[in-house]
């Protein structure tokens, strides 16, 4: 697989990585761990060396099933891990990235994911209670300590961004970007173009609406994250229905799938973006890294912004009081 360059400070990572949060947070059900562990062995089979993770995924087993899986592969490959919340009792109990906080939660994760230096540490939200400076000089003090590689924001916004980078450079910005989620376009990813940063994109294929597999009779878990999501209810999903429906016009044309012609656009916007989609499944890895060997035409991705120019999307990301927590 390809590789891409993310920031300017020597991060390169192939060009679609492999979000692991749904092995065991949000997405039920979940699988098997030696399941789960034979799938992230499989992705590096097949060129993905870029894994994403975060403490308050569990808490704290994400980590421990990415650790235990990619052990083997020590120096091989790139973790990106978060952090930016207390945990107590095994609960996330709000959002903390005071210094001391920080250095805590890095000790934790070097320690679950059984490595030496954290490839890639997120702030997984902006806490409003910190300024964005003393986040980003502690991460700073951590990259001299050799404690962590590179520094990222995750859903922050342009003046964050901005404040963040004059500190520590900024490789990597992890927003929420696809064919139905596209409000960075307007400042956000013409400001990470500006600094040089790059964007990891999550959840490219909508939480799964965009691979053509969920309508509105589909009935998802009890705990599954999406029966929160306002996008998610039975109404949008019917409305939502539209954008599907360009998207399988592309999929007939290009004779692939609705998962790859979506992942295919996010990899076409521009070379420093680089989609993380999850599975837990072996043959939706594959249709996702099969996804890179799809390519438009300039004239092809005009058609796609001027047809879904028109449609609107149904329903909010999140819930407002969790929208308000992304700093955007």
């Amino acid at each position: 697989m390809q590789k891409r360059k993310l920031g300017n400070e020597g991060l390169e990572v192939s060009a679609i990585g492999l979000g692991c949060m749904g092995m065991s947070f949000s997405y039920y059900p979940f699988p098997e761990k030696k399941d789960a562990i034979n799938l992230i062995s499989k992705a590096i089979e097949l060129g993905v060396n870029f894994f994403d993770t975060a403490e308050v995924y569990g808490p704290y087993t994400n980590e421990e099933l990415v650790g235990e899986a990619l052990a083997p592969y020590k120096g091989k490959v790139t973790i990106a891990t978060k952090f930016g919340f207390n945990i107590q009792d095994g609960k996330t109990v709000g959002i903390n990235s005071k210094p001391e906080q920080i250095k805590r939660a890095v000790e934790g994760s070097l320690k679950r994911l059984r490595v030496d230096t954290i490839d890639l540490l997120y702030q997984h939200r902006v806490d409003p209670n910190v300024a964005i400076e003393d986040v980003a000089g502690t991460v700073k003090d951590l990259i001299k300590e050799g404690k962590v590689k590179y520094f990222g924001l995750s859903e922050a916004g342009a003046q964050t961004i901005r404040k963040a980078h004059a500190v520590q450079p900024v490789s990597a910005l992890q927003s929420e970007y696809s064919l139905w989620t596209r409000q960075h376009e307007k400042e956000i990813i013409p400001a990470i173009e500006e600094l040089g940063i790059g964007l990891v994109a999550f959840s490219p294929l909508g939480k799964g609406f965009l691979t053509g597999k969920i309508d509105e009779t589909t009935k998802f878990q009890q705990g599954d994250l999406r029966n929160a999501l306002p996008r998610f209810t039975e109404e949008a999903r019917k409305a939502n229905t539209v954008l599907l429906d360009l998207i399988n016009e592309f999929a007939q044309q290009k004779k692939a799938t609705p998962a790859q012609i979506a992942l295919a656009w996010v990899l076409a916007q521009k070379q420093w973006i680089v989609p993380i989609p999850g599975t837990t499944k072996l043959h939706r890895l594959t249709e996702n890294i099969d996804a890179s060997k799809v390519e438009f035409t300039s004239e092809e991705l005009k058609q796609i912004d001027e047809a879904s120019s028109h449609i609107k999307i149904e329903g909010t990301r999140y819930p407002e009081a969790l929208e308000r927590t992304t700093g955007l």
